[in-house]
Protein backbone atom coordinates (compact mmCIF):
# COMPACT_ATOMS: atom_id res chain seq x y z
CA UNK A 1 0.00 0.00 0.00
CA UNK A 2 0.99 3.27 -0.77
CA UNK A 3 -0.08 6.30 1.72
CA UNK A 4 -0.08 9.76 0.30
CA UNK A 5 0.11 12.96 2.02
CA UNK A 6 -0.09 16.60 0.48
CA UNK A 7 0.05 19.94 2.27
CA UNK A 8 -0.88 23.29 1.41
CA UNK A 9 -0.86 26.83 2.65
CA UNK A 10 -3.27 29.14 1.83
CA UNK A 11 -2.54 32.41 -0.02
CA UNK A 12 -5.26 33.95 2.06
CA UNK A 13 -6.81 32.38 5.31
CA UNK A 14 -10.49 33.63 3.65
CA UNK A 15 -9.93 31.08 0.75
CA UNK A 16 -9.16 27.79 3.14
CA UNK A 17 -12.87 26.99 2.29
CA UNK A 18 -12.88 27.13 -1.19
CA UNK A 19 -9.34 25.11 -1.53
CA UNK A 20 -10.92 22.70 1.14
CA UNK A 21 -14.11 22.78 -1.64
CA UNK A 22 -11.86 22.46 -4.62
CA UNK A 23 -9.57 18.92 -3.10
CA UNK A 24 -13.55 17.39 -1.91
CA UNK A 25 -13.81 16.94 -5.44
CA UNK A 26 -11.12 14.17 -5.58
CA UNK A 27 -12.75 12.01 -2.77
CA UNK A 28 -14.89 11.02 -5.82
CA UNK A 29 -12.21 9.88 -7.94
CA UNK A 30 -12.52 5.90 -7.56
CA UNK A 31 -9.01 4.99 -7.34
CA UNK A 32 -7.96 5.41 -3.74
CA UNK A 33 -8.61 2.61 -0.91
CA UNK A 34 -9.31 5.84 1.43
CA UNK A 35 -9.06 10.09 0.48
CA UNK A 36 -9.32 12.11 3.07
CA UNK A 37 -9.63 16.28 3.06
CA UNK A 38 -9.13 18.40 6.14
CA UNK A 39 -8.40 21.76 7.66
CA UNK A 40 -5.16 21.50 9.86
CA UNK A 41 -6.23 21.88 13.49
CA UNK A 42 -2.97 23.73 14.32
CA UNK A 43 -2.19 22.53 17.32
CA UNK A 44 1.62 21.93 16.66
CA UNK A 45 3.69 23.20 19.19
CA UNK A 46 6.43 24.41 16.84
CA UNK A 47 4.74 24.95 13.13
CA UNK A 48 1.02 25.99 12.31
CA UNK A 49 2.00 26.86 8.78
CA UNK A 50 -0.38 24.19 7.18
CA UNK A 51 -3.98 24.57 6.13
CA UNK A 52 -5.20 22.06 4.64
CA UNK A 53 -4.15 18.19 3.97
CA UNK A 54 -4.69 15.36 1.37
CA UNK A 55 -4.79 11.70 2.85
CA UNK A 56 -4.74 8.96 0.43
CA UNK A 57 -4.08 5.24 0.82
CA UNK A 58 -3.31 3.30 -3.01
CA UNK A 59 -3.29 -0.55 -3.23
CA UNK A 60 -0.25 0.08 -5.63
CA UNK A 61 1.47 2.63 -7.93
CA UNK A 62 -0.95 1.92 -10.81
CA UNK A 63 -4.09 3.16 -8.69
CA UNK A 64 -2.08 5.81 -7.46
CA UNK A 65 -1.15 6.71 -11.11
CA UNK A 66 -4.68 6.21 -12.38
CA UNK A 67 -5.65 8.66 -9.80
CA UNK A 68 -3.49 11.39 -10.93
CA UNK A 69 -4.29 10.87 -14.43
CA UNK A 70 -7.89 11.23 -13.60
CA UNK A 71 -10.04 14.04 -15.04
CA UNK A 72 -11.26 15.47 -11.57
CA UNK A 73 -7.41 15.05 -10.07
CA UNK A 74 -6.92 17.85 -13.25
CA UNK A 75 -10.07 20.25 -11.99
CA UNK A 76 -9.30 19.63 -8.36
CA UNK A 77 -5.71 21.48 -9.67
CA UNK A 78 -7.52 24.40 -11.70
CA UNK A 79 -10.01 25.28 -8.85
CA UNK A 80 -6.92 25.30 -6.04
CA UNK A 81 -3.89 25.75 -7.83
CA UNK A 82 -4.71 29.77 -7.94
CA UNK A 83 -6.09 29.86 -3.84
CA UNK A 84 -2.99 28.02 -3.00
CA UNK A 85 0.85 29.32 -2.06
CA UNK A 86 2.90 26.16 -1.39
CA UNK A 87 1.69 22.70 -2.14
CA UNK A 88 4.21 19.85 -0.47
CA UNK A 89 3.68 16.15 -1.19
CA UNK A 90 4.76 12.92 0.12
CA UNK A 91 4.09 9.24 -1.14
CA UNK A 92 5.83 6.35 0.77
CA UNK A 93 5.30 2.64 0.91
CA UNK A 94 3.80 1.23 3.88
CA UNK A 95 5.43 -2.26 3.60
CA UNK A 96 8.85 -0.64 4.17
CA UNK A 97 8.31 2.32 6.54
CA UNK A 98 9.16 2.01 10.34
CA UNK A 99 6.69 1.72 12.55
CA UNK A 100 5.28 0.84 15.97
CA UNK A 101 4.85 -2.86 16.18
Amino acid sequence: MIRHIVLFTAKHESDIGQIIEGLSVLTTIPHARRLEIARNRKADHFCNDIDVVVYGEFDNEVELAAYRAHELYQESIRRVRPLRELRFAADYSVPIAAHSS
